[in-house]
């Protein structure tokens, strides 16, 4: 990934006597020992009941009191500092992927299971391990200087992040809110940050506004009429008629919208139909992702795809439904919150340190927290030293292998937002 400086207006600012790097010097060993435990035992979103059992254990070993079951498993925790001051949330996701590891790591996963009818290893291929142990670690700082602390933190950790390992459920933020994790503790502003493979080692990337996309599932059917393969013209060939739709969308993104403004993509995962070489089945199913950055752009896409979709099949003789779940909105950076948080995050890994991010096609339901209150997620890059981030297997590969030192990066560039935004500092 190509790295881009901060724009000087949103980091070049200056460091006060009273801004002080914070000292994480005592975190990386316990943050590696919770890191490889957790890796080593990973569990699929709505499943993490070890992983829950362990944080709620360390939460209590600090002196906190962990209130656990909010969307199934996930767990919180408040620490109330010894002066007044604002509330904010730091928030860490909790569960793994259906990918069998390959990094040949000493505390690889062995673990499998069953995702949605298919037997599959379990892995943190995404880095959630290194985000639990994180904001562990920042935990245990925060609770260390409790007495002079002003304000509260609400620790997050939340499961389904990849979604339900059972189709139909909600993903975990919208659940915690919805179970009202925020009912008796609304927080002014709430921090995240994810590990990420584009980016070395020492590096922190961010960006103001818009920065992670919004993931829609969507689910398109099209309906023919069944006739042997040998005389399609009896009957409505349903295949044609669903490539022809997918062809059709890539049109549309490429003719109909100004993705010079926005980036827009369409993407089909599944193309399901049939069940014989000579049979020209009744019904196709597209599945797929549409990812956007901007609510009206979104609804735009999805009305056009729509009327694509019913004007191909109806001109073939058949019918299309299409039907679109938000799995999660865009990831927006509030902007007057990232002009706080960009100096925070150069005081704790140096100017040169802090790139801006280019706006990233993923999506993160930390989106959902930061539609209630406003938000900042930013970037921690995980490649070593000498090693080319262009080249190195990327998040949810089964070879992603995140250096460790990343932790306390991480830890340091995250307490020192939450630090900075409790003593009210803004530069």
């Amino acid at each position: 990934m190509r790295s881009f400086r901060l724009l000087p207006l949103l980091l070049a600012l200056p460091l006060g006597a009273q801004a002080q790097p914070a000292d994480t010097t005592a975190l990386p060993s316990q943050m590696s020992t919770w890191r490889r435990d957790l890796h080593e035992h990973p569990e699929l979103g709505g499943k993490e009941t070890r992983t829950a059992q362990l944080i709620a254990d360390q939460l209590r070993k600090l002196g906190l009191t962990p209130r656990t079951g909010l969307a199934h498993t996930g767990v919180v925790a408040v620490l109330k500092g010894g002066r007044p001051g604002p509330r904010i949330a730091l928030r860490a996701d909790m569960d793994g992927l259906p990918v069998k590891e390959e990094t040949g790591l000493p505390f690889a996963s062995t673990a499998t299971t069953s995702y949605r009818g298919q037997p599959v290893g379990v892995m943190h291929a995404c880095g959630h391990d290194m985000h639990m142990a994180i904001l562990l670690g920042v935990a245990k700082a925060l609770v260390a200087r409790k007495d002079t602390l002003p304000g509260e933190v609400m620790f997050v950790f939340q499961p389904s992040e990849e979604g339900p390992s059972e189709p139909g459920a909600p993903f975990g933020a919208k659940m915690m809110l919805d179970q009202g994790v925020w009912r008796d503790f609304k927080p002014e502003a709430v921090f995240g940050l994810h590990v990420w493979a584009g980016l070395p080692t020492g590096q922190i990337g961010f960006r103001s506004g818009p920065a992670l996309a919004s993931a829609d599932e969507w689910t398109l059917t099209v309906r023919g009429r069944q006739t042997h393969g040998s005389r399609p013209w009896d009957g409505v060939d349903p295949i044609t008629l669903g490539a022809q739709i997918l062809l059709g969308t890539q049109s549309v993104i490429a003719r109909q919208v100004n993705i010079a403004a926005t980036p827009v993509v369409l993407t089909a995962g599944q193309f399901n139909a049939g069940v014989r070489f000579n049979i020209i089945p009744d019904e196709a199913t597209l599945v797929g992702t549409l990812r956007t950055f901007d609510p009206a752009v979104r609804e735009d896409v999805i009305a056009r795809f729509r009327r694509t979709a019913e004007d191909f099949a109806h001109a073939g003789g058949g019918s299309a439904e299409l039907q679109v779940i938000s799995n999660a909105p865009a990831t927006i950076n509030d902007p007057a919150l990232a002009r706080r948080v960009a100096p925070s995050l150069q005081r704790a890994v140096g100017a040169d340190n802090v790139v801006e991010m280019p706006m990233q096609t993923v999506a993160e339901d930390f989106s959902q927290f930061a539609n209630v209150v406003p938000g900042a997620y930013f970037f921690v890059g995980t490649t070593a030293a000498g090693k080319d981030p262009a080249t190195m297997p990327i998040n949810h590969s089964p070879k992603y292998a995140p250096d460790e030192a990343a932790l306390e990066v991480g830890s340091r560039a995250l307490l020192q937002v939450a630090l900075d935004y409790l003593e009210g500092r803004e530069s």
